[in-house]
C-alpha cells in the first residue's frame, strides 16, 4: 500500500464525508442514499483528476 493514502489530508476528508451522508441520509431511502453516495463519489473523482492536470 503506497504511504501517501494514510496522509491526514485524504483520511479526515473521507472521514467527514462518511459523517456527513450519514447524517443527510437518515430520513433517504437505501436507494437515494446509494445514488447521492455515487453521484458525490464522481464529483471528487472529477474534482481530484482536474487538479491533477488530467494525468
Amino acid at each position: 500500500m503506497p504511504t501517501d493514502i494514510m496522509r491526514p489530508e485524504i483520511i479526515v476528508p473521507f472521514v467527514m464525508y462518511c459523517a456527513l451522508l450519514w447524517w443527510v441520509g437518515r430520513g433517504l431511502s437505501w436507494t437515494a442514499r446509494l445514488a447521492t453516495a455515487a453521484v458525490t463519489l464522481v464529483l471528487i473523482v472529477c474534482v481530484i483528476l482536474f487538479e491533477r492536470g488530467w494525468s
